[in-house]
C-alpha cells in the first residue's frame, strides 16, 4: 500500500472540517438550525473519517521526525504540543454536543459548542499547519 497519501488526505480532511466548522457557525448565527446541523454533522464525518486514516496511517508508518532547526523547532513544538493536546478533546467535546443536539437540549448544546468550537478549529487549522510544516517546509526525506 502506498502510505504517502495519507499526509496530503489527512491535511485536506483537516482543512475539510475546518471550513465545515465555519460554514456551520454562520449558519447557526443566520438562525438556520438545519443548514447548520447539515454542516456541523459534515464535520463530524469528516473528522471520524480523518481519525481513521491518522491512526492507520501511523500504526503502519510511525512518527515521521522533524528536522528543522533553530527558531522554527521550538514553535514547532509548541504548536505540535497544543494541537495534540487539544486533538484529545475534541471527539470528547464533538460527542457531547452532538448528543445533546440530538436530544433536542439546546441550551446544554450550546454551553459545550461553546467551548468545543474552538477547540475543535484550532485543531483543524493547525492540523494543517503542523503538516505544512513537516511535510513541505521542513520535509524529512
Amino acid at each position: 500500500m502506498n502510505y504517502a497519501i495519507f499526509p496530503p488526505l489527512n491535511a485536506c480532511l483537516n482543512g475539510l472540517s475546518a471550513i465545515f466548522l465555519l460554514t456551520g457557525f454562520y449558519f447557526i448565527k443566520q438562525k438556520n438550525k438545519n443548514v447548520h446541523r447539515f454542516f456541523m454533522v459534515s464535520a463530524f464525518i469528516t473528522s471520524i473519517i480523518f481519525l481513521g486514516c491518522y491512526l492507520w496511517y501511523h500504526a503502519h508508518v510511525g512518527a515521521l521526525h522533524f528536522t528543522g532547526e533553530g527558531w522554527i523547532r521550538p514553535v514547532y513544538f509548541t504548536l505540535l504540543a497544543s494541537h495534540t493536546v487539544l486533538a484529545a478533546l475534541v471527539p470528547v467535546l464533538a460527542v457531547i454536543a452532538l448528543n445533546h443536539a440530538l436530544k433536542g437540549r439546546f441550551t446544554q448544546h450550546k454551553a459545550v459548542a461553546h467551548w468545543a468550537f474552538p477547540i475543535w478549529l484550532y485543531v483543524s487549522v493547525t492540523g494543517v499547519v503542523v503538516y505544512w510544516i513537516l511535510y513541505h517546509l521542513y520535509p524529512s526525506y
